[in-house]
């Protein structure tokens, strides 16, 4: 009966060991997948802002339109032309110019949560808000913000629009991007953590920034 009880203890002890060990493993699968989603989310959305582009022949008239424009909607959404497309098939009728659009949409895999949508279209339109094809960047999302550095008054901007009166056809001289992700909490399988990923981007075409002449250093 000893024997038999001491058996049936390192059994329960195994059992519990091995329970534990294959949620942990389940944990870290969902977080590193999270992880994972987030860095694909944010090198994609560094590419594209790093090469927003505006043409300078503004009298061409029923051919295109190049665009910079960004709502503050909470979540954000921003439509813009860029340099940023990478032809997939030889001979194909495309160049690097692009029109993107990047906005959110409640996630149907999770209560709650946000999916970041990207749309690109191939060519350059006089609509480059849309048309194209819309793939899914990342699930899991609960706020994507973004924030414009005005290059001529050193402030960062909540909008931009380069069709406005505030910033007339001009791009901003750099974008901040903030992503927070819903991940799994590691001790209650039932709840969300938040977690932050945050990156400035300098425009390679964007204007540099006006220095003020009453600024001092070489900052």
């Amino acid at each position: 009966m000893v024997a038999v009880s001491i058996l049936a203890l390192i059994g329960v002890l195994t059992f519990e060991t091995i329970s534990n060990a294959l949620d942990a493993r389940d944990w870290l699968e969902l977080d590193d997948a999270s992880n994972q989603s987030a860095r694909i989310a944010m090198d994609r959305l560094h590419r594209d802002f790093e090469l927003a582009w505006l043409t300078p022949n503004i009298q061409a008239v029923n051919t295109f339109k190049t665009q910079f424009i960004a709502k503050n909607d909470d979540p954000d959404i921003v439509w813009f032309t860029a340099l940023s497309h990478r032809r997939m098939h030889q001979n194909a009728r495309e160049g690097d110019q692009t029109e993107l659009t990047y906005w959110t949409e409640d996630d149907p895999n999770k209560d709650g949560a946000l999916v970041l949508l990207r749309r690109e279209a191939v060519r350059i339109d006089q609509a480059p808000e849309k048309d194209g094809r819309i793939l899914p960047l990342a699930y899991g999302v609960k706020t994507f913000n973004l924030r414009f550095l005005d290059p001529t008054t050193g402030d960062w901007r909540d909008e931009w629009d380069t069709t406005g009166a505030d910033t007339p056809y001009r791009l901003p001289r750099a974008v901040r991007i903030v992503l927070e992700m819903l991940a799994p909490d590691p001790e209650d399988p039932d709840r969300n953590i938040t977690r932050t990923y945050a990156t400035t981007i300098i425009l390679a075409y964007g204007p540099a920034v006006t220095k003020n002449l009453l600024s001092t250093g070489g900052g």
